[in-house]
């Protein structure tokens, strides 16, 4: 159980020997992969121990069916309102989660936090629980595409490129597959390890990632190099892509003369280090425009391009589309909700 200290574990793991009940709190267009990586594990639990060792109770804030990302409709159990003695409370959001705004849904989470509920939020769900103001004082996580949204809208959190968080009685995990190893580790704090392993192999899971785990794959994994200057100026575009640098400085810094790093993006990514560059400050320009609340200008200022009407070329030649566009279809609240 590395990564969870012991004073988080002791406040998540199972007071009781009876059956432990997970309450899934769903939004719409919330994540279906994240959902069943958090309810399947339950059940498999339960199938190998051949006993009732989880229960599970799916609401939504009006009892009304909710349809997820992926356009598949579910139907719920109830409403958040007969979600009975709350020990612990999974909220699930997906891409529009940063917008949804849901007052009665605020004052739930308030309501059972003050009664010593344990609460978990996943996919954006984090951002919700951040909205409502639960989760101060707490570290968090949240997937990577949203972190730099997150942390610019509420300053006051301990926001972690983590795969999962448990600080007390509050988790957080990044979404997809990581709610799965989230989910594992609460049973490995209920019922031991041998049960958690098992359970990930029934899934072909080959190991539960702890807390200490990073979302994203490392780099040379990703472009298919162990090339390391061209590793570590890649490195530095990432973590510079918003006020970014110059490519003599990312040279420099990188160990390396311009013109061989020209030669390193030609002869490995086929393309230059200019070029490479700008694609990732525009995809980090397009997520500051989907998951945030900034303008059009603000997100091409950020992201350092001169002028809007430069970044709106390049943007509408990488994707296909102005900015405006998916600013636009991203900055209204979440049908149902109350801004």
């Amino acid at each position: 159980m590395s990564g969870i200290d012991h004073e988080s574990a002791d406040s998540v793991a199972t007071t009781s020997q009876g059956v432990r009940r997970f309450n899934f709190v769903l939004v719409p267009k919330f994540p279906m992969l994240a959902f069943s990586c958090a309810v399947e594990p339950l059940r498999i639990a339960n199938w190998l121990s051949g006993k009732q060792l989880y229960e599970w109770f799916v609401a939504t804030v009006d009892g009304q069916p909710v349809v997820a990302s992926n356009g598949l409709r579910l139907e719920p159990n109830g409403t958040i309102a007969e979600v009975e003695n709350p020990d612990i409370v999974m909220l699930g959001a997906g891409v529009d989660g940063c917008f949804y705004n849901e007052r009665k849904l605020s004052a739930w989470l308030r309501a059972i936090a003050r009664r010593g509920a344990t609460i978990c939020g996943f996919g954006t769900g984090t951002w919700i629980l951040a909205r409502s103001g639960i989760l101060d004082g707490h570290r968090c996580t949240i997937h990577w595409e949203d972190i730099l949204q997150l942390r610019e809208q509420f300053p006051g959190l301990r926001v972690t490129d983590r795969i999962f968080e448990i600080d007390g009685k509050r988790l957080t995990s990044s979404g997809g597959t990581a709610t799965m190893d989230l989910v594992l580790n609460l049973i490995s704090l209920d019922h031991g390890v041998s049960l958690a392993a098992a359970i990930a192999e029934e899934f072909m899971q080959e190991r539960i990632r702890d807390g200490s785990t990073h979302q994203r794959m490392r780099i040379r994994d990703r472009i298919g190099t162990t090339d390391r200057r061209l590793l570590a100026a890649i490195a530095l575009m990432e973590r510079t892509k918003v006020d970014p640098m110059s490519l003599q400085s990312i040279s420099r810094d990188a160990g390396s003369s311009r013109r061989n790093l020209e030669r390193l993006f030609d002869l490995h990514l086929g393309c230059s280090p200019t070029e490479y560059y700008r694609a990732m400050r525009l995809d980090a320009a397009r997520q500051l425009l989907l998951h945030g609340s900034r303008s059009v200008l603000h997100a091409a200022v950020a992201t350092g391009f001169a002028s809007a009407s430069h970044f709106t070329r390049c943007y509408k030649k990488r994707f296909g589309r102005p900015p405006r566009s998916d600013r636009r279809a991203f900055s209204t609240p979440v049908s149902g909700s109350t801004s």
